[in-house]
C-alpha cells in the first residue's frame, strides 16, 4: 500500500474481472468517510481519498472483505518496552491504532506485547516503532534469535534492578519509620533533617523511574500511574522540605508545620515491593510459553554421509539433514524416521501420557522425548514451521489477544488517571473550604492519599492475566485456543455438534470380526491377503492390515475387478471371490444358515461385511467398522452431565448412525447429512437461542465450523487444522472438549472475580482516601497504608489468576 498526496492505495486479492472491480467500487461508495474512489483492475488495487485515513482505511478493508474479496495484511506481535501500568498500554495502543495503514492493534499489559495488523507499503515495523517511541515507549521489531535472547536478558536485568532498588528502599524505609513513629525521636530537632536525608534516595534514586515516566508522559500531554506516584510522593516530600526549612511560616499562623518524609519514602518502598511481586507473578502467568520454548534442545547431532556425526546448534539445521536421537534426548525438529525404532513421549504436545511407538516412516515432532532406543530421522520442518513452533506462535497470539470484556476496562483505564488527579485536587479544595484551621494539612494529606491509593494496574491486569493462565493451561493439556474471545464464549456453550468420522470414531476402517465357515488354512489366508493387497478398494486396506504379519503375498495371481460388487482372483487355476452379497448371489453361491446368522448380527451393529468365497461356497466373512474411540463414550457422558446437549451429524446411512448413537449414548443424531446441511442445522439451532459448538476435522466441516459460535477442530500431529477452528484438540481425544468448556468457565469466573475486586478496591478506596469517613468518625487514611494497599491490589489480582494453574 502506497501513499501519493491524499490518495491511498489498497492492494486487492481475488478481484479478477471488471465485474468484481465494479462490486468493490460500489461497496466503497457506501462508506461515508471516502471521497474519491476507483478500482484499478490491472494494478489489483483500490485508490481512495479520505479525510481521516486512520478510521476510513479499516472500514474500507472490512467492507472489501465482507464483499468476499481480500486485502493482504501483515499480522505481527511485538514486545513493548518501558510499560509501567495499564494506562501505558492504553496509550501505546491508541498511538498504534492512529497510524495510517494500521487495521487493528491490541496492547497487552500483562505480557507487554502489541499485536498489530497493518497493510505493508503504507507503514512498516520501523514506522510503528518510531510512533511508539514518540510517546516514551518502545517496540522491539527485530525477530532474530539474538533479539529474542536480548529481550529475555533485558527483562532479567530489569527484574534484578527492580529487586536491588526495592531492597535498598526498604532498608532505608525501616529507620525512616522508626524515627517518624517514635514520639521521643520525632521531637528532636535533627529528626526532620535525618528523615529528609533518608527519604531523598528512596524517592529520587530508587524511585526515579516514577519521575522519569511522569516527565515523559507530561511531555506528551498524557498521564499514567507514574504520574500519580510522582505527584503524590513529590508533593509530600517538597511540602515536608519547606516545613522543615521554614516552620515559622505555619507557626506564625497558629498552625503546626507537619512533615511527611516517612510517608513519601514508605509509599515508594511499598510500591516498588508491589511492582516486584507483580513482575514475579506476571512471569508465572506465562510459564506455559516458557515450558514450550524450553522443549526444543539447543544442540543436535547431525549424521553426514558416511556416518560421520557432528554436534551443531539447532538453528543451523536444514531441511533434509539426518539427525541422530539417543535415549532420553529431545527431538529438535519435525521429521520422519529413516532408521531405528523407539517409543517417544509426546505428552508435552498432545497431553497424552502413553509413549508412542516409532519405526521407519513414522513422524516425530520437535519437543518430544525419546524413551528407549536410538533412531535417525530426516528433518522436514525447522524453526517456526515445526508443530512446536506453530503451537508456541498460536499460544503467544492467543495470550496477547483481548477478551470482549476487556474493551470496557480499556476505556476506563484510558481516563482513569486524569479522573483520579481531578478527584485528588477536588479533595484538597473541599478540605480548604470546609476545614478552616487544618484544611490545608488535611487537604494535602487527602490529595497525596488519593493519588497513592488509586490503582489502574489492578484493572489492567484483571482480564489479561486470567486469559494468559487459562490459554497456557489449555496448551499444557493439548487444547489450543486461538483467541481470548473463544475462551470467553466457550463458557456459554449449551449445545455441541459432533461429526462422526474422525471425531467420535477413529476415522479409519478396521477389521472388527471375522468368521471362517470352512477350515482356515494358511493357503486360504494367503489367497485372501494377496487378492486384497492387489485391490484398490478403501476397505481392502483394513483386511490387509489385519492379516499382515501372518500372511505372505502369492505370486502368479490374476485379478479382475467387478464394478460395484467386488474383486475376483485366480490362483492355481481356481477362482476366488471377495465382495458383497450381490456378488455371491450373481454367481449362484448359497449362504448357509450359520453364515446368515453371523452376518445379520454384524449388520445390526452397522458393520460392513465382506464375503470371501471360492467357485462353490462361502469360505469366510469379515466385518469391518470405523471403531469408536475409547474415550468417546466417556466424553459424551461428561458433556451431557454438564448440561450440554450433544448432537451427531454424519453423512453415513441411518443404520450406521443409529448404531453409533446407541453405543455412545447420544440422544440426538441425523444421518445422510451433507456438509452444507450441517451449517444449516447449526443455524436452525442458533435461531432457537442455543449457543452451538461444532467439533469436526476442520476440513470437510469448514462451513459448519464457520457457522458455529465456537469451532473446535480435532487435530492429529502436524495435520492440525489450526487456521480453520478457534480451538484445536491436538490428540483428537473428545474428552478434551468438556475440559475446554470447564477451562472457559473457570477462566471467566476468575476474570469476574478480578474485575470485581479491582473495581471495588478503587470505588471504596478512593473516597476513603479523600476523607469521606472523617466527618463520621474522624478517620483519615494514612498514605503509607494506602501505598501498601495499592501495591497489594495488583498482586492479589495476578495471584487470583494464578489459582487457575492448580485447578
Amino acid at each position: 500500500m502506497e501513499r501519493s498526496d491524499d490518495i491511498i492505495y489498497l492492494p486487492l486479492e481475488n478481484v479478477d474481472s471488471e465485474h468484481c472491480a465494479l462490486i468493490v467500487d460500489k461497496g466503497l461508495a457506501e462508506l461515508p468517510g471516502i471521497g474519491h474512489h476507483h478500482v484499478e483492475l490491472n494494478n489489483k488495487r483500490a485508490a481512495i481519498t479520505a479525510a481521516d485515513a486512520t478510521t476510513t482505511v479499516p472500514q474500507a478493508v472490512k467492507k472489501i472483505r465482507d464483499l468476499g474479496y481480500g486485502v493482504p495484511t501483515v499480522k505481527k506481535s511485538f514486545p513493548v518496552l518501558n510499560l509501567s501500568c495499564a494506562s501505558c498500554a492504553n496509550s501505546t495502543e491508541t498511538i498504534l491504532v492512529a497510524q495510517p495503514g494500521v487495521i487493528a492493534a491490541a496492547v497487552n499489559y500483562a505480557n507487554a506485547t502489541a499485536q498489530v495488523e497493518y497493510i505493508p507499503g503504507i507503514t512498516d515495523a520501523q514506522q510503528l516503532k518510531a510512533a511508539v517511541q514518540s510517546i516514551g515507549y518502545d517496540l522491539m521489531v527485530e525477530e532474530t534469535e539474538e533479539a529474542a535472547d536480548s529481550l529475555d536478558a533485558m527483562r532479567q536485568s530489569h527484574f534484578k534492578s527492580l529487586k536491588r532498588r526495592t531492597v535498598s528502599a526498604i532498608a532505608l524505609a525501616i529507620p525512616l519509620v522508626i524515627i517518624g513513629m517514635i514520639p521521643g525521636l520525632m521531637s528532636q530537632g535533627w529528626a526532620n533533617y535525618a528523615m529528609g536525608l533518608l527519604a531523598a534516595p528512596i524517592i529520587f534514586v530508587f524511585g526515579r523511574q516514577f519521575f522519569i515516566g511522569a516527565y515523559k508522559q507530561a511531555r506528551h500531554r498524557s498521564a499514567n500511574m507514574d504520574t500519580l506516584v510522582a505527584l503524590s510522593t513529590g508533593v509530600a516530600y517538597l511540602f515536608s522540605v519547606f516545613n522543615t526549612l521554614f516552620p515559622d511560616f505555619w507557626h506564625s499562623r497558629g498552625l503546626h508545620a507537619h512533615t511527611y518524609f516517612e510517608t513519601a519514602g514508605v509509599v515508594i518502598a511499598f510500591i516498588l515491593l508491589g511492582k516486584l511481586l507483580e513482575e514475579r507473578a506476571k512471569g508465572n502467568t506465562s510459564s506455559a510459553i516458557k515450558k514450550l520454548m524450553g522443549l526444543q534442545p539447543k544442540t543436535v547431532t547431525v549424521v553426514h554421509h558416511g556416518g560421520h556425526q557432528v554436534e551443531m546448534p539447532v538453528a543451523k539445521v536444514k531441511v533434509g539433514d539426518i539427525l541422530l536421537v539417543k535415549p532420553g534426548e529431545k527431538v529438535a525438529v519435525d521429521g520422519m524416521l529413516v532408521s531405528g525404532s523407539s517409543y517417544v513421549d509426546e505428552s508435552m504436545i498432545s497431553g497424552e501420557p502413553v509413549p508412542v511407538a516409532k519405526q521407519t516412516g513414522s513422524p516425530v515432532f520437535a519437543g518430544t522425548i525419546n524413551q528407549k532406543g536410538s533412531f535417525q530421522f530426516k528433518a522436514e520442518k525447522i524453526g517456526s514451521e515445526t508443530l512446536l513452533g506453530q503451537i508456541i506462535k498460536l499460544v503467544q497470539d492467543a495470550q496477547g489477544s483481548k477478551a470482549p470484556v476487556q474493551k470496557l476496562v480499556d476505556k476506563i483505564a484510558g481516563i482513569f488517571v486524569p479522573i483520579v488527579i481531578g478527584i485528588a485536587i477536588l479533595s484538597l479544595v473541599l478540605w480548604l473550604v470546609f476545614d478552616g484551621q487544618e484544611g490545608f494539612t488535611h487537604g494535602l494529606l487527602a490529595l497525596v492519599t488519593v493519588l497513592v491509593i488509586a490503582c489502574p494496574c489492578a484493572l489492567g491486569l484483571a482480564t489479561p492475566t486470567a486469559i494468559m493462565v487459562g490459554i497456557g493451561k489449555g496448551a499444557e493439556q493439548g487444547i489450543l485456543i486461538k483467541d481470548a474471545e473463544s475462551l470467553e464464549r466457550a463458557k456459554k456453550l449449551n449445545t455441541i455438534i459432533l461429526d462422526k468420522t474422525g471425531t467420535i470414531t477413529e476415522g479409519k476402517p478396521e477389521v472388527v470380526a471375522q468368521h471362517w465357515f470352512t477350515l482356515e488354512t494358511d493357503e486360504l489366508r494367503n489367497i485372501l491377503y494377496s487378492i486384497e493387497k492387489s485391490s484398490e478398494h478403501p476397505l481392502a486396506d483394513a483386511v490387509v492390515n489385519a492379516l499382515h504379519g501372518d500372511s505372505i503375498f502369492l505370486q502368479g495371481l490374476e485379478i479382475t475387478n467387478i464394478s460395484g460388487q467386488g474383486i475376483q482372483g485366480t490362483y492355481a487355476g481356481k477362482n476366488y471371490l471377495i465382495g458383497n452379497a450381490v456378488l455371491l448371489q450373481d454367481r449362484g453361491i448359497a449362504i448357509g444358515e450359520e453364515a446368515k446368522l453371523w452376518i445379520g448380527k454384524q449388520l445390526e451393529l452397522a458393520h460392513t461385511v465382506i464375503h470371501f468365497a471360492d467357485e462353490t461356497a462361502l469360505l469366510a466373512a469379515i466385518a469391518i467398522a470405523d471403531k469408536i474411540k475409547p474415550t468417546s463414550v466417556e466424553a459424551i457422558s461428561r458433556l451431557q452431565s454438564a448440561g450440554v446437549d450433544v448432537y451427531m451429524l454424519t453423512g453415513d446411512n441411518e443404520q450406521t448412525a443409529q448404531a453409533v448413537a446407541k453405543q455412545t449414548g447420544i440422544l440426538h443424531y441425523r444421518a445422510n447429512v451433507l456438509p452444507a446441511q450441517k451449517a444449516d442445522f447449526i443455524k436452525d439451532l442458533q435461531t432457537q437461542g442455543k449457543v452451538v459448538g461444532m467439533v469436526g476435522d476442520g476440513i470437510n466441516d469448514s462451513n459448519a465450523l464457520a457457522q458455529s459460535d465456537v469451532s473446535i477442530a480435532m487435530g492429529k500431529g502436524s495435520d492440525i487444522a489450526m487456521d480453520v477452528a478457534k480451538m484445536t484438540i491436538i490428540s483428537s481425544d473428545l474428552t478434551k472438549v468438556s475440559q475446554a468448556i470447564q477451562l472457559s468457565r473457570k477462566t471467566v469466573a476468575a476474570i469476574k472475580q478480578n474485575l470485581f475486586w479491582a473495581f471495588i478496591y478503587n470505588i471504596i478506596g478512593i473516597p476513603i482516601a479523600a476523607g469521606l469517613l472523617y466527618p463520621i468518625n474522624g478517620f483519615l487514611l494514612d498514605p503509607m497504608i494506602a501505598g501498601a494497599a495499592m501495591a497489594l491490589s495488583s498482586v492479589s489480582v495476578v495471584g487470583n489468576s494464578l489459582r487457575l494453574k492448580w485447578k
